[in-house]
């Protein structure tokens, strides 16, 4: 019998990274694709990435608005209020035998939320993991108590996963599918590079991506200004940002790099990248600065320093080439300044990423198709046994 699996992206990070597993359903010939598409892909302003999808060649089966313009906490709640609208109509038309989702975005929550009561199976990767700086965090542990397989990154996120109340047999250590992509890529040369973000490297190099952290209550703009004040004082150094997220306060932070990039020359910005051309940056950079889980999880597979910003990452698994810094201008400069010096560079030579377990898309896929979908929804909490410490 062909299962009909059904691949659901929110935006540019989690496509990229759903890539090569939606490559091997498609594939497959005891596998159906289905592909939902939804948030920030088919906004203009998030620059329609649903597009690049399209020309990857994969059929868009649904695509579903439910973006509000707005970064309120009000549009974001009616958002996802849309998102579940939209997903029961999806869910409905398409009836899928499992869904395939990634991480903790909200478009995601709403998504396995109409799931749940289609009783449709969920596989849901990037369980279990720490971001204490936003609400993520509990979106994603909120996910994950909705999901059936979980697929995760590392064994303390598996045993996270487990304290959750999930039985261990449906948890699955398989490292992370951005290290996998990262070695998969033939990357480009400076040059090619230079031509097509039409931007110069320098003699030194920041790669920038910082998004808003979404419980912090009225310090994300002091947070940005400071961030570009540090970044403002540097010397004989180009600057390369990305666009953050479609979360809430995030124009702001769209509007504050875009006038700093007008005002200084040695600084552009682009909406997005996508991956082939964001981890051939990553070669000719110095640095990723920021707070995205990208340069926590990505960055050290190319043996480069991560200044990680704040808490919105607080609580992952780090390598050792993150430093952690506040978001203040001292203390980024301090984090800059000891990213450059000969003692922390020389940790970079035999940096291990923890993240890093091999070919993570095919372990999934080869798990997933072995799984009985019969009866999987009916989940019993799982009691961790309880143990006395003499």
């Amino acid at each position: 019998m062909i299962k009909k699996i059904c691949v659901i992206t929110g935006g540019r990070a989690d496509y990229d990274l759903l890539k090569p597993i939606m490559r091997c359903i498609q594939e497959d010939p005891h596998s159906t694709l289905q592909l939902i598409v939804s948030g920030a892909h088919l906004s203009p302003e998030f620059g329609s990435t649903y597009k690049s999808i399209e020309r990857d060649r994969f059929n868009i089966d649904w695509k579903l608005e439910m973006l509000i313009s707005s970064d309120t906490p009000t549009g974001t709640a009616k958002s996802i209020g849309l998102g579940l609208i939209g997903f029961a109509e999806a869910f409905n038309k398409l009836s899928p035998d499992l869904i395939i989702i990634l991480g903790d975005r909200y478009e995601i929550f709403a998504a396995v939320s109409a799931a749940l009561i289609f009783r449709i199976p969920v596989a849901h990767i990037h369980g279990g993991e720490v971001t204490a700086g936003s609400f993520d965090e509990s979106l994603r542990h909120s996910i994950s108590k909705m999901s059936h397989l979980h697929f995760v990154s590392t064994e303390s996120y598996s045993k996270r996963v487990v304290q959750l109340g999930e039985n261990p047999k449906n948890v699955f250590c398989v490292g992370a599918l951005g290290v996998e992509n990262s070695k998969r890529y033939k990357l480009l040369s400076k040059q090619e590079v230079e031509k097509l973000i039409r931007f110069r490297f320098a003699q030194k190099n920041l790669l920038v991506t910082f998004h808003p952290s979404t419980l912090n209550n009225g310090s994300n703009i002091k947070n940005i200004k400071e961030l570009l004040l540090s970044l403002g004082s540097l010397k004989r150094t180009n600057l390369i940002f990305t666009l953050p997220n479609a979360d809430p306060e995030s124009r702001m932070f769209i509007e504050e790099i875009n006038k700093f990039c007008e005002k200084n020359s040695n600084a552009k910005v682009y909406t997005s990248m996508g991956q082939l051309l964001y981890f051939s940056c990553l070669k000719y950079v110095d640095a990723v600065i920021g707070n995205s889980s990208s340069a926590i999880i990505e960055v050290p597979s190319f043996k480069k320093p991560t200044i990680n910003i704040g808490d919105r990452q607080f609580g992952r698994v780090q390598a050792k080439s993150i430093v952690n810094c506040m978001p203040e201008k001292t203390s980024i400069d301090s984090a800059i300044h000891l990213i450059y010096s000969k003692d922390f560079q020389s940790i970079l030579k035999n940096l291990k990423n923890p993240y890093d377990n091999g070919d993570t898309s095919k372990k999934i896929f080869k798990i997933i198709k072995k799984q009985k979908l019969t009866n999987i929804t009916k989940k019993y909490f799982y009691d961790i046994p309880f143990q006395i410490k003499l």
